[in-house]
């Protein structure tokens, strides 16, 4: 039995679907609860990008068509390293395809199998416990089982899918300590249960919920949604009543008065409470007064809509024109915040990618940014570990100019990889000593738990600040400023001399100002301090110590 052109089509859109409908699912498998769960969210992105390109193809597309339009153009979306690995899967699913109009089940195992090779050749040091990992004992069962139908070969794939990221937290002690499976991992099993539902059902699945509705509806942005929300805080909890005869309409009344969107059940023993609030402490009080609370739950929508906006911002984003190359050297840098792109702009930066923390660009808005850079020498400044690995893949598709991805995981190591350039030497020379520079730097971010987690033998709580120390878990705190305190003192060496305290969007000028003085009053007076406002999301601050 062989696969057309057809059917495998109809299955890699219906994968795209199923991702794209279970991301949110995909992104709470991050095992760390800072706000970058965005594996579910790239991998489906990275996906749907080729899903415009394969619905334009007609009923007698060849299977060499196929999988080469979707590589093209997961290549170019691919976003995050779970993106890169998953267009790297399909890239190589397109070269074990190369002249063929259908494929036989062996033809389609040994696809796989260049499809994983490829994608364990482009990580440094693969990591087992991952996408990785699920892939490759998935494509293995499967040429082991020496199937004689598509049928009998997805039921393989899937089977050994689910056992192998059953296996993930084996592999992985970080994931057994937080009780879940690789998320990567997670992802790659749900795209494979879309396409079986094609190739074993005939059943293609569609877009559904949110999804259905991004792809659909175009009129209402989420600015027009943010202008709507008139309370902030969206306010939840059961009430264990003292009294069961006690009238819950007295609550009702009052939450009325402090919100809107209220909603009270009375429910025998129990009250069911919903409220938007911008004083959710006066709703819990009231409602302690009727008996005992359990299930509370407080949400900031306006700062959930923030994420929202600016990731329809990066998708809305006008293309960069490309132009010729004029000069010897030139910069592109990733960063987010109106302060950091002038900052970097000032360092000599010509494009800025926005993006970072849970907006990993792609593939090709990074390749765009390149070709938009004129000159003969491009240097890319990623940023962040999860951007690398996307930028890496940019420079296979640039022919016009000599490109150079610098390993700049933080802010702090790209603004000191900038400093480090020096323009009387070579595009080598630089690219060693701008690399040896990143070194230089301590790089520290202080955030927040967006959920509770055991991590690393340390209980956290949503909404408790987390310091880190060049990208690992320093310390908890309560307080953003002891935080901020206990983290610089950390990342002091002996001979530092220089720190910057970039402050984001979510603080204010004299919020920035008091936890400068605060550091001020802690730090030797050897040591120069500059504040900057970056105007960052995610992070409340980002410091960089030289």
């Amino acid at each position: 039995m062989k696969i057309s052109g057809k059917i495998l089509r109809d299955a890699i859109i219906s994968g795209a679907n199923n991702i794209c409908n279970n991301r949110e699912a995909v992104d709470e498998l991050n095992v760390f609860p800072v706000p970058d769960g965005d594996t579910g969210t790239n991998m489906s992105m990275t996906i749907k990008n080729a899903v415009a390109e394969l619905s334009m193809m007609n009923d007698s597309v060849s299977v060499e068509e196929v999988a080469k339009a979707a590589a093209g153009a997961m290549l170019r979306g691919a976003r995050g390293n779970s993106g890169v690995i998953l267009s790297l899967l399909f890239r190589g699913l397109s070269k074990g395809l190369k002249g063929m109009t259908e494929a036989t089940t062996e033809d389609y195992c040994e696809a796989l199998k260049k499809g994983v090779e490829a994608a364990y050749k482009s990580v440094m040091k693969p990591t087992e416990g991952t996408i990785l990992t699920v892939a490759r004992e998935a494509a293995e069962k499967a040429k082991e089982a020496n199937c004689g139908t598509f049928k009998e070969l997805f039921t393989v794939l899937l089977t050994e899918a689910k056992a192998s990221l059953d296996r993930t937290p084996e592999l992985l002690p970080v994931l057994k300590k937080a009780g879940v499976v690789d998320a990567g991992g997670m992802g790659y099993l749900v795209i494979l249960q879309g396409m079986a539902s094609v190739i074993q059902d005939n059943k293609m699945i569609t877009l559904t919920g949110e999804e259905s509705k991004e792809n659909t509806v175009k009129t209402t942005g989420a600015d027009s949604y943010e202008a709507d929300i008139e309370f902030t805080y969206c306010t939840e909890f059961i009430v264990m009543k003292n009294d069961t005869e006690s009238d819950s309409t007295k609550l009702r009344a009052y939450l009325e008065s402090i919100g809107d969107s209220v909603v009270v059940v009375d429910d025998d023993g129990i009250i069911k409470v919903h409220v938007h609030t911008e004083h959710p402490g006066n709703a819990i009080e009231k409602g302690i007064t009727f008996g005992p609370l359990t299930n509370m739950k407080i949400e900031n929508m306006k700062e959930q809509n923030k994420g929202v906006t600016a990731k329809k911002e990066m998708q809305s984003k006008k293309k960069l024109a490309p132009v010729k190359p004029e000069k010897e050297f030139g910069f592109v840098a990733v960063t987010s915040g109106v302060g950091l792109e002038e900052l970097f702009k000032d360092l000599g930066v010509d494009t800025i990618v926005r993006g970072g923390q849970t907006m990993n660009p792609s593939t090709e808005d990074i390749l765009e940014a390149i070709n938009a850079t004129p000159a003969h020498n491009v240097f890319v400044l990623p940023n962040n570990k999860n951007i690398i690995m996307a930028a890496e893949q940019a420079v296979n598709l640039t022919n016009d100019r000599k490109v150079c991805v610098l390993q700049s995981r933080t802010i702090p190591q790209g603004i000191t990889a900038m400093l480090a350039f020096d323009e009387s030497s070579d595009f080598k020379a630089n690219s060693v000593e701008m690399t040896k520079a990143l070194d230089r730097v301590g790089s520290g971010s202080i955030t927040y738990a967006v959920r509770d987690s055991d991590f690393e033998g340390r209980q956290i709580k949503k909404g408790e600040i987390l310091a880190m120390e060049n990208g690992k878990l320093a310390l908890v705190e309560h307080d953003i400023n002891k935080a901020l305190v206990k983290l610089t003192k950390k990342l002091i060496k002996s001979d530092s001399s220089y720190i910057t305290l970039i402050y984001g969007n979510d603080v204010a000028d004299e919020t920035a100002q008091s936890a400068y003085e605060a550091l001020r009053a802690k730090i030797s007076d050897d040591i120069e301090i500059v504040l900057v406002n970056g105007g960052q999301p995610v992070y409340y601050y980002i410091i960089s110590v030289e």
